[in-house]
C-alpha cells in the first residue's frame, strides 16, 4: 500500500511539473504570430511575444489557493495560529520569487532557469550563517561548493559568438535568478520561524502564502497598465486563457503532491523525486524546443543534481542519528 502511494505521489509531481515546464516555457518564450492591416490596405504579419509575468503569476496564484482552500474543505487542519505578518511576509518574498524566476525566462531558457533555481541551499545556508547563527558539517559546504562549481560550470558561454545586445540580454536573466534565490532563501527562514512557532500544516501555509500573493498582485496588476496590455493581447491570440488556466492548475496540484509526500514519506523521498523531475525536465526541455547543451553545460546539469541529492542524502541520515540519540 505504501509502495503505490509513493509511486502515486512520484507520478504526479512527475507528470504535473513536467507539463507545467514545457507550457511555460511555450507561454514566455513562444513566438505570437498574426496578421494586420495597414492603413494603405496591405496585411503584414507582426510577432509578439508574452511579457506579462505578473498575470501568469497571479494566475497560478488564486489558482493555489482556490486548491488549497479545497483541500483544506475536503480534510479539515485544525486552527491556524501563524501571525498574519509572519504570512505577509512570506507571500511577498515567495512573490517576488516567483515574479523574478518567471521573468528571467525571457532572457533565459528554460533549462537554465531550472539548473540556476536548483541552487536554493546556497542563499538558505548563507541567512542561516549570517542571521540564524548556525553551524554546518564540512560536508555541506561540500555539496553546496559542488552547486556552485556545477552552476557556474552551465552558465558558460561562448561569448564570441554572441552580439553585445544577446551579452546584456543574458546577464539580465542571470540577475533576476540570483533575485529570486535570494528571496526564496528569506522564503525559506521565514517559514522555519512560522514552523518552529505555531506548526501549521503544509496546505495551510500553501492556502495562506499564496492568498496573501494573489490579493497583493490583483492590487499591482490593477493599478498598472499590465492587464489593460493583457487583455490586448489575449484578444488576439485567445489561446493565452487556456495555457495560463493549465499552468496554474498543474502549479497547484504539483504543490498538493509534494505537500503530500513530505507527509507521508519525508524530505528526503522528496528530495529524490524532485530532482530526478528536474532532470529530466531539462531534458524534455531540449528535446521538444531545441535547446542545444554542450557536453560541458551536460556535465554542470549532473554535477549540481548530483549534489542536490547527496545534500539531501546525508542530512536526512543525520537527522535519523539525532533522534536516536
Amino acid at each position: 500500500m505504501q509502495k503505490q502511494k509513493f509511486l502515486i505521489y512520484a507520478a504526479g509531481i512527475f507528470v504535473s511539473y513536467f507539463y507545467y515546464g514545457i507550457l511555460q516555457e511555450k507561454v514566455t518564450r513562444g513566438k505570437y504570430v498574426h496578421e494586420e492591416v495597414l492603413a494603405d490596405g496591405t496585411k503584414t504579419v507582426i510577432s509578439e511575444k508574452f511579457t506579462f509575468a505578473l498575470t501568469l503569476v497571479c494566475t497560478q496564484c488564486i489558482l493555489n489557493y482556490i486548491i488549497a482552500q479545497i483541500a483544506c474543505l475536503i480534510w479539515p487542519q485544525g486552527e491556524d495560529k501563524t501571525a498574519k505578518l509572519y504570512y505577509a511576509s512570506v507571500s511577498t518574498t515567495y512573490l517576488l520569487a516567483m515574479v523574478a524566476s518567471n521573468m528571467a525566462l525571457q532572457w533565459v531558457s528554460y533549462p537554465t532557469q531550472v539548473v540556476g533555481k536548483s541552487a536554493k541551499p546556497i542563499p538558505v545556508m548563507l541567512l542561516g550563517v549570517l542571521l540564524g547563527r548556525k553551524s554546518y558539517p564540512l560536508r555541506k559546504y561540500v555539496f553546496v561548493f559542488l552547486i556552485v562549481f556545477g552552476i557556474i560550470i552551465f552558465m558558460l558561454k561562448e561569448k564570441a559568438s554572441k552580439s553585445a545586445s544577446e551579452e546584456g540580454g543574458f546577464d539580465t536573466g542571470e540577475l533576476l535568478l540570483c533575485l529570486s534565490l535570494v528571496m526564496d532563501g528569506i522564503t525559506g527562514a521565514v517559514q522555519e520561524r512560522i514552523r518552529a512557532e505555531s506548526k501549521p500544516s503544509g496546505i495551510q501555509m500553501m492556502r495562506s502564502a499564496n492568498g496573501w500573493s494573489s490579493l497583493s498582485l490583483i492590487f499591482v496588476i490593477l493599478i498598472s497598465s499590465e492587464v489593460f496590455e493583457f487583455i490586448k493581447f489575449a484578444n488576439k491570440f485567445p489561446s493565452i486563457y487556456y495555457n495560463l488556466l493549465s499552468i496554474g492548475v498543474l502549479s497547484a496540484v504539483g504543490q498538493l503532491f509534494l505537500y503530500s509526500m513530505v507527509s507521508d514519506f519525508g524530505p528526503l523521498a522528496v528530495s529524490i523525486v524532485t530532482t530526478t523531475r528536474k532532470f529530466f525536465t531539462v531534458l524534455g526541455s531540449v528535446i521538444i524546443f531545441g535547446n542545444s547543451l554542450t557536453v560541458t553545460q551536460w556535465s554542470g546539469a549532473i554535477i549540481v543534481f548530483v549534489a542536490l541529492f547527496l545534500d539531501a542524502y546525508f542530512s536526512k541520515k543525520t537527522v535519523k542519528k539525532e533522534i536516536k540519540n
